[in-house]
């Protein structure tokens, strides 16, 4: 084998691996969320696999050279069907019941660490094939190897993260990485173009075509992980009866009532989750006729849109991360939509314009970084997955958000009642405020539901009523979570 063909096939390997790993961490999102402790997972065990198939790899470089490539090449095509297959394996043992932190380690072990291992395998023999091709230069061929690898990694780490899961999603990133192992194939022979082991080597990738085909195609027929796909989310809608929902990573994040021909229903309660019903009723209360609301986390745009609906001298600017899920909303959600087809707005240069809905695509913690404007409220209901990311519940996090809003701040949660991260922001709250309510809702089957707060440098004055099954919540005294030691999700 010529010497930069060997680099070439390392280079194409790496990438490879680590297109399937980030892969791997945002399949893994609909499923069990995206936390510090998920992204732990598939890190260590993807790089257990790769550790476990050099160690191997080296064993199998030292049989005879012919053994050896037909060994590596049968890796690699193993490489391709465990790839393809990856999506359905994690999406069958989560349907057989793994839940949980534990169900998690078996869901990212079962359908991710076996081709780790495999696409890891040809790399020592590579290696081999590359010293042995430049006689003398032993240092420096091994130096290209390993500049090489680490290549490949920043390739396929740039290739998942900016270009295949952004515009193409993750069941197509496992085909690709499928297509790339299997390209590899016809490269791994001895002898010379046109003899035995070049025939050998062809034949091989031949007969694979077919049964990865089949695999591709089955997979491709069972359909997506998600109906619409970015780099952030994997979002969804349904209607059922005489609503439409929003779904990201598999959490409803909003919902509306809808009539029989999906138009906006014409009733009043336009609002149908209970956590934003208690929002709204605590803004009606604490603020005035014509308020300036952030909102940090777009998501189905329902509180804006109810702001702007009855208070049309509102001004409101909801900061989204992900564009996608702005584009989705206007599409699907008609009340939200039709509001950000008449009144949106791009924000992100852009002072608060009373009866408009300006809206900024960035990170919250960003704009609350940056921004120079003021407003009289905020609401912070930003979520990745069924949790708020860890660096916008941060004490670092409000001492920005009460620079900017010298009113009162919205916090909504999904916990347990007293859970560690309604303890962690309830410290936080009640270090920056005097003033600060905690109301809960139903618990779901996991023993969580919306925990919901108000903070105010003022008293807050109760409310009448309380959506139905919500009460007011007691908050155990905890350690307020900051950018050092901050929250890092559910175990």
């Amino acid at each position: 084998m010529r010497f930069w063909t060997a680099i070439g096939l390392i280079l194409v390997l790496s990438a490879t691996g680590l297109t399937y790993e980030i892969a791997a961490g945002r399949v893994l999102a609909p499923f069990f969320g995206t936390s510090l402790l998920t992204w732990t997972a598939v890190i260590a065990i993807v790089l257990a696999g790769f550790s476990l198939g050099n160690a191997l790899g080296g064993l199998i470089a030292e049989r005879e050279r012919g053994q050896a490539l037909r060994t590596v090449r049968a890796a690699l095509i193993a490489t391709a069907v465990l790839a393809a297959l990856s999506p359905t394996i994690l999406g069958l043992v989560y349907a057989l019941g793994a839940r949980g932190t534990g169900g998690m380690l078996l869901a990212v072990f079962l359908a991710f660490f076996p081709a780790s291992v495999l696409v890891s395998a040809p790399s020592p023999l590579l290696a081999t094939l590359a010293v042995e091709a430049r006689p003398g230069r032993e240092a420096s061929s091994l130096g290209l190897v390993l500049a090489a690898g680490s290549l490949g990694a920043i390739l396929g780490a740039v290739l998942a993260g900016f270009v295949a899961l952004p515009l193409i999603g993750s069941a197509a990133t496992f085909a690709g990485c499928a297509v790339l192992a299997l390209l590899c194939v016809p490269f791994l022979r001895s002898g010379d173009k046109g003899g035995p082991g070049h025939r050998e080597a062809t034949r091989t990738f031949v007969s694979a075509l077919l049964p990865l085909g089949l695999i591709l195609a089955a997979t491709s027929i069972i359909g997506p992980v998600c109906r619409f796909e970015s780099g952030l989310s994997c979002i969804d809608v349904a209607r059922r009866g005489g609503e439409v929902s929003l779904y990201s990573d598999g959490i409803r994040q909003a919902a509306e009532r809808v009539g029989p021909d999906g138009a906006p229903d014409d009733g009043s309660e336009r609002l149908v989750l209970p956590y934003t019903d208690w929002i709204w009723d605590r803004m009606v209360m604490d603020l005035g006729p014509a308020p300036s609301v952030l909102f940090i986390g777009g998501g189905g745009y329902s509180l804006p849109t109810q702001l702007l609906s009855s208070r049309p001298e509102a001004a409101a600017i909801a900061v989204e991360i992900d564009p996608l899920i702005t584009d989705v909303v206007r599409q699907n959600m008609p009340w939200a939509g039709d509001m950000i087809e008449r009144v949106g707005y791009d924000a992100s240069s852009e002072a608060p314009q009373p009866g408009q809905l300006g809206i900024v695509h960035a990170d919250g913690r960003v704009y609350l970084n940056e921004t120079g404007h003021r407003f009289d409220a905020a609401v912070m209901d930003a979520f990745s997955s069924a949790s708020v990311p860890a660096h916008l519940v941060t004490l670092e996090t409000f001492e920005q958000v009460r620079r900017v809003v010298h009113g009162p701040v919205y916090v909504n949660l999904i916990d347990a009642p007293d859970g560690p991260l309604a303890r962690g922001t309830h410290a936080i709250l009640s270090r920056l405020y005097p003033h600060v309510v905690t109301v809960r809702g139903p618990l779901s089957s996991r023993g969580t539901g919306n925990v919901v707060m108000a903070a105010s440098s003022r008293p807050l004055e109760a409310l009448p009523t309380l959506p139905e099954e919500y009460e007011r919540a007691r908050i155990t005294p905890g350690r307020a979570f900051t950018d050092d030691r901050g929250w890092v999700g559910y175990r």
